[in-house]
């Protein structure tokens, strides 16, 4: 009786153990559901924070010393609140501010055509003289490429600009991967390094191309030299060839000849992607093209927010420089309609009220910044972790470039190009290189500042009419919800017959051409499609245009 007592008690422990371990087991199974499914981003985002100092452990052996200090920094920015992360739905919107957006069936599309040749027997040769800054002269070159194709010359590697602002004195080999690009063109155009002996004293044509040419500028008025020269120099080569209105294979060439020929040299690439590196080790960033040099701002006469000493200064500077042909400049006008570079302040609000946390990562791709560290602090209160190759790389590393203005603009684009959102503050020539460039990777997140709309909601703020917070953030939200990168006027069926209208009435032939590669770099064979129908339903017969030709002509508006 009494073990019957015993087995029974026994068993009712037992019984009691089961339920407690069942009801264990079914709360961590909620748990874990709810931390996964209610509050993924914010854990994500913390781990992520949390994982920045590990991380450092291991790249500290491989960085310079300064590094050491943003461990320091770390410590003390922290990880953002699930507040800040909201969006007006209240969805965490973390995700959302690193994501690119969607390709829509756009996939590059730069190889040759089948109907495409090797180059034809070449009539002379072409000296190229390029001019301006690192991508001014990529985009010269590109375009010289085009023309050399055009009129049948032999290229001979072009002469980078040594007497700009810069005063860079880099051959094209320090710049750019020499044997790379005269490989990659050959089926396109025969590059020689240097002119032959023979024809070294020989009288040249020396000729400044019309800007914005077509094919038929070249092939009825620079073609007819070889008549009477071996040897044809181009003056400069900035803008010389109209960016629509070309044959495909032609729009084709000048992208194969930007994206993929003018690489950058092997020891600008290595040291370009150990600063890729390293800028990962801190998680996603932004690469902020803080345009607010001082080239910049005397050229562009934007004097807001300096001391009048600093104005009278750039002025001097504008009107010294003989190739700067504007000199008035009324800065307050300049700045209303947006044709100022934000200040580093305005950046720092602008990316604020985008949503992104205090803790984010930025690289500054820019030079030396006027007004210094205290210019920059304006920023940098908003966002301590401010790197630059300065910062990421040693001076034994960076030593070899810095008398190079070309050379330490090459590196800045490079990790411009491969950053998860990249911001230019100013619309010029690298901010339209680099969106075109992750363009064509792939539709890579780029935001541009729109800044008339800016200049006039921070004013507001300046004089109290508008407090930064949750009401400023949703302006800038919406003004900026269609200019994160996406393909603008990417199609659904009832655009086609408006962009037909535009293919045939011809595109401006002064768009800029790398900052929408579309027109070579991408088609969408579904458009296309539609394009052609709408063309055939209107003729009543077949158009006579190839699809990639609609392709070609479809979003440099």
């Amino acid at each position: 009786m009494q073990k019957r007592r015993l087995r029974q008690l026994l068993r009712s422990k037992i019984s009691l153990v089961r339920f407690l371990l069942t009801c264990a087991i079914c709360a961590i199974a909620l748990g874990a559901l709810l931390s996964a499914h209610v509050f993924p981003f914010s854990k994500q985002r913390e781990m992520g924070y949390q994982r920045w100092s590990s991380e450092l452990s291991w790249t500290q052996e491989f960085s310079p010393p300064q590094l050491s200090k943003v461990s320091s920094q770390l410590s003390e920015v922290p990880p953002p609140s699930r507040e800040k992360l909201e969006d007006a739905n209240g969805v965490l919107g973390y995700k959302k501010l690193w994501r690119s957006p969607p390709t829509r069936g756009f996939v590059p599309c730069v190889k040759p055509s089948e109907t495409y040749t090797t180059p034809s027997e070449s009539q002379g040769y072409l000296l190229v003289h390029t001019n301006g800054g690192l991508n001014q002269m990529r985009a010269g070159i590109s375009d010289m490429v085009a023309v050399a194709r055009i009129i049948n010359a032999t290229l001979v590697i072009p002469e980078l600009d040594k007497r700009s602002f810069w005063q860079d004195s880099s051959n094209f080999s320090d710049v750019f991967d020499e044997e790379h690009f005269i490989s990659t063109l050959a089926n396109d155009v025969k590059v020689v390094k240097k002119l032959p002996k023979e024809l070294a004293t020989s009288t040249k044509a020396i000729k400044h191309f019309t800007s914005w040419s077509g094919v038929e500028y070249y092939q009825d008025e620079i073609s007819h030299l070889w008549n009477d020269f071996q040897v044809i120099r181009a003056a400069k080569s900035d803008s010389r060839l109209a960016n629509n209105n070309l044959p495909p294979d032609i729009q084709r060439l000048r992208c194969r000849a930007f994206f993929q020929a003018l690489r950058f040299a092997p020891r600008i690439e290595a040291l370009g992607k150990l600063l890729v590196e390293r800028m990962r080790s801190y998680g996603p960033y932004i690469a902020l093209h803080l345009r607010y040099e001082k080239d910049m701002l005397a050229f562009s006469g934007c004097t807001f927010g300096l001391s009048q000493d600093e104005g009278d200064e750039l002025t001097t500077i504008r009107e010294n420089t003989a190739y700067w042909k504007v000199k008035d400049i009324d800065s307050v006008e300049q700045r209303s309609k947006g044709y100022c570079p934000l200040t580093p302040k305005e950046v720092g609000m602008f990316i604020s009220s985008l949503g992104y946390p205090s803790s984010t990562p930025i690289y500054i791709a820019a030079g030396e910044i006027y007004g210094g560290d205290s210019r920059i602090a304006e920023l940098e209160t908003r966002f301590p972790l401010l790197m630059s190759k300065e910062k990421l790389a040693s001076a034994e590393e960076l030593e070899p470039f810095t008398s190079h203005a070309s050379q330490m603009a090459a590196l800045d684009y490079i990790v411009s190009v491969e950053s998860d959102v990249f911001i230019p503050s100013y619309n010029g020539n690298m901010a339209r290189a680099v969106e075109g460039h992750r363009r064509f990777l792939g539709h890579r997140k780029t935001i541009t500042p729109d800044r008339k709309a800016l200049v006039r909601l921070f004013d507001k703020v300046e004089r109290g009419s508008l407090k930064e917070g949750k009401k400023l953030s949703d302006i800038v939200r919406e003004i900026h919800s269609r200019r994160l990168g996406y393909s603008k006027g990417l199609p659904g069926r009832e655009k086609a017959p408006y962009l037909a209208r535009r293919v045939r009435r011809g595109f401006d032939r002064k768009k800029h051409f790398m900052r929408t590669p579309y027109q070579i770099a991408y088609a969408g064979e579904r458009f296309q499609t539609e394009i052609l129908q709408h063309e055939k339903e209107k003729n009543n017969h077949s158009s006579t245009r190839s699809k990639f030709q609609f392709v070609c002509y479809l979003l440099l508006y």
